[in-house]
Order: structure tokens, then sequence, then C-alpha cells
């Protein structure tokens, strides 16, 4: 089962991924190895595909360096839920396909806890009990359905929520 990773308030793209360790400089195979080298150095040796990201107040705040967010996806968090986040990283977390609900659960997960998250729904069930996460709009869900809104992109040929033209 997914496992919470948590975190405090204004994590910013710097802790989530070093410029040191940007793809450009730590190489495109393993930058995502050094995913919040020095805040949890632990982390990318052990985050599992599906785990979930609990953060406090102003997520991602900081540049709008896309492969923060990107070291992510290529290790396959599966959702990031905290109370706000960074406009810019916001966005770049939709469009890479991670999903990200702003909700507060600072105080409710610990570490570790085993979980599990319907993205579609916005149900998480934790040891004790579930939370009702606000769902994602009808196009989001469309677009991480396709993994992203640049899959979805190639796949259609427009923008999800946009209709066939």
């Amino acid at each position: 089962m997914p496992r919470i990773w948590k975190f405090g308030d204004s994590v910013n793209t710097d802790d989530i991924l070093p410029g040191k360790f940007a793809p450009f400089m730590a190489g495109e195979d393993v930058f995502q190895t050094f995913a919040f080298h020095y805040i949890r150095p632990e982390f990318a040796a052990a985050v599992q595909p599906g785990d979930v990201l609990i953060g406090g107040r102003n997520w991602g705040l900081g540049s709008s360096r896309e492969y923060a967010p990107l070291a992510l996806k290529k290790l396959r968090i599966g959702a990031i839920v905290a109370p706000s986040f960074a406009r810019i990283h916001y966005r770049n977390l939709l469009n890479l396909g991670i999903p990200a609900f702003e909700y507060d659960l600072t105080g409710l997960l610990d570490d570790g806890d085993q979980v599990s998250l319907d993205v579609d729904t916005g149900v998480l069930t934790h040891p004790g009990g579930t939370v009702q996460l606000p769902p994602p709009p009808e196009f989001l869900r469309e677009a991480l359905a396709e993994g992203s809104i640049l899959a979805f992109f190639k796949k259609y040929g427009r923008f999800p929520g946009e209709r066939p033209s």
C-alpha cells in the first residue's frame, strides 16, 4: 500500500530538487535520485510508486523550474496533498500528471501511514478512517487518465475540457 511522506510548510523547489542536481548537471537518467536530498536524504531510495506526499502551506514556492516536479513524476509519486500550493508549481504538477489536492492533512496523518487514494473521487483511506478530498474537475481527470496534459494533447490534438473540433 502507498505510504505517507510528511513535510512541513513552505517546501520550495530547491528543497524538492536542489539546483545543483538539475538534469543538465546530474544527468537526465539520475537527477530524480536527488529528490529532497538535503531535507529527507533517504527519500529517493525509499519512496515507492504511489506514495503520497503531505505538505504544509505554500508547497512548491520558489522558482518555476519544471524539473523539481519532474523528479517526483519519475519517482512515480501518487499525489501531493497540501493546504496551499505555489501557483506555478501547482500548474507544473498538473501539466506533468501529478495529482495535487488542496487540503490540510498535516494534523491527521504521520510519516509511514499506509493509505489508499482514489484520485478520481478524492477519497483517501487511512488507518483512522477516510477523508474526502476535493475531487479533481473533469478536465483534469481526463488528463490524468492519459498520464498528463501533454500526453492528452498529443493523443487528441486538443486540451482536456475543450470540445473536439
